[in-house]
């Protein structure tokens, strides 16, 4: 019988149609985000393949961190546009999050320390593997700190722009 869904580390593999760049319009999934990063109507923003996201990610040093938002940044000022589409980006980081889970439990590994990238304002990503209470414990380990939600829940690293990578 044929294989029918990809795996994690599949997903993860660039596509020949990309990088690409388009002009901004209010109707793109990733407007809003987009926009609140400085991009207006009609600049043009990139959409990348995973693997300009990972190589950001892979270079996150033990003790730092990054946010969507940085990556972004950088993604943007590597290709000379206004933006990066934060939507496609956001997908990428869980991909790779869910690609270095699935190689470890098939024995192999992958070197991305997924659990430094954070969300907007320093949030924890509830899409990663084992959820934000796994990303909680793997960051303080590495010496940050988490604040709970009003329910207790970990929700964000404190003070985490000091901790953020310098890009």
């Amino acid at each position: 019988m044929a294989k029918l869904k990809k795996s994690w580390r599949e997903k993860l593999q660039d596509r020949p149609s990309f990088p690409k760049v388009l002009r901004l319009e209010k109707g793109f999934p990733c407007y809003n985000a987009v926009h609140k990063m400085g991009a207006e109507v009609g600049d043009e923003i990139v959409l990348v393949n995973p693997s300009e996201v990972v190589a950001i990610m892979e270079k996150v040093p033990k003790g730092k961190l990054i946010t969507i938002v940085e990556i972004c940044k950088q993604i943007a000022k590597n290709h000379g546009v206004k933006g990066c589409c934060s939507l496609t980006t956001g997908i990428f980081i869980m991909t790779a999050a869910n690609a270095v889970e699935e190689a470890s439990q098939e024995g192999g590994s992958l070197d991305i320390p997924y659990w430094r990238t954070l969300k907007v304002g320093g949030v924890l990503n509830e899409k990663y593997p084992g959820g934000v209470a796994a990303q909680a414990k793997r960051l303080r380990e590495e010496g940050h700190i988490i604040e709970p939600d009003k329910s207790g829940k970990p929700k964000r690293v404190k003070d985490f722009e000091k901790a953020l990578v310098e890009g």
